[in-house]
């Protein structure tokens, strides 16, 4: 009569030896994992550093934004100076003027944007991709070398000192048209060649297909427009002459004197200034990381 012998549970069983190779990788993971977030927080601490001293300086009198070694905690926390720089100054126009111009030229940047880049994405025509290519070779144009031309044109058409001349020069945007063109073209053609076949227009797909489903791109391009019209400085400077339009990138010269300059109260205006930025950039940024990082999946 024979015996059987049963094996063994497998947690009696023997394990064998982990094999080196394997906790090496490991090891070198956890290191390379290690060193990426050290130099993202390092970025991260170079990108806030101008930040952290502009609302320091904000808080101080003029004698001490400049002091060395620097004074990242003021002696005196002035907490005045952002009271007192609604008396100095229109401010409340200045941010008036900026929000009106950035949400009229965002809102037109998208409309016209996304309308362009349905066509070059979508709709085929002779010669489409060539003059896709020679609309986005003019993001590669300095804009010092048409900015005497274009001046020229609005002083022609009585429009200088008017904000017309900020928003008909801005409502249009190659790059704008290039990032929801490459948004656009991951979306399948089959969804639009289905639409046509039922019988809806180009205007119809555009406005009830591709609009939906580019709301990330939409948004990535919304708030990029915002900040940089909220930001621009130049355009104002050139077409803008009256204080009452002034945005207030501008206003925030009549702090700067001939031989000196309130630069406490430049550091709290700039701080008032950052603030309407960083509440868009709240609320959109889900939508703007999300369109960013799928606007070149295809092109």
């Amino acid at each position: 009569m024979t015996t059987v012998h049963e094996a063994p549970p497998a947690a009696a069983r023997p394990r064998p030896p982990a094999a080196p190779g394997g906790q090496d990788r490991r090891g070198r993971r956890l290191i390379r994992m290690t060193l990426a977030y050290v130099s993202l927080v390092a970025v991260a601490v170079l990108v806030l550093v101008p930040f952290a001293w502009m609302l320091s300086s904000s808080l101080k009198q003029d004698n001490e934004v400049f002091t060395i070694p620097i004074e990242w905690i003021p002696r005196e926390f002035r907490w005045s100076n952002f009271v007192e720089i609604w008396d100095r100054i229109p401010m409340l126009t200045y941010l008036g003027n900026s929000a009106f111009l950035s949400v009229t030229i965002t809102l037109l940047q998208v409309l016209t944007g996304s309308f362009a880049a349905y066509g070059f994405s979508k709709v085929r025509f002779p010669g489409r991709d060539a003059l896709f290519l020679a609309y986005i070779g003019t993001i590669a144009v300095p804009w010092q070398a048409y900015m005497v031309p274009q001046y020229i044109m609005m002083q022609r058409a009585e429009l200088t000192n008017t904000f017309w001349s900020i928003i008909l020069l801005q409502a249009f945007g190659a790059f704008g048209v290039f990032l929801m063109r490459q948004y656009y073209m991951s979306i399948p053609d089959d969804l639009c060649e289905a639409a046509r076949i039922d019988g809806l227009s180009e205007y119809g797909i555009y406005w009830r297909i591709m609009l939906p489903l580019s709301k990330p791109a939409l948004a990535s391009l919304a708030l990029l427009t915002f900040v940089n019209t909220w930001n621009d400085y130049m355009g104002p400077f050139i077409y803008l002459t009256s204080n009452r339009l002034w945005t207030v990138q501008l206003g925030l010269r009549s702090f700067d004197g001939v031989y000196d300059a309130e630069y406490a109260m430049i550091m709290t205006g700039a701080v008032l200034s950052v603030l309407p930025i960083l509440v868009v950039f709240l609320f959109g940024q889900r939508f703007f990381i999300r369109g960013i990082a799928t606007s070149g999946l295809k092109g």
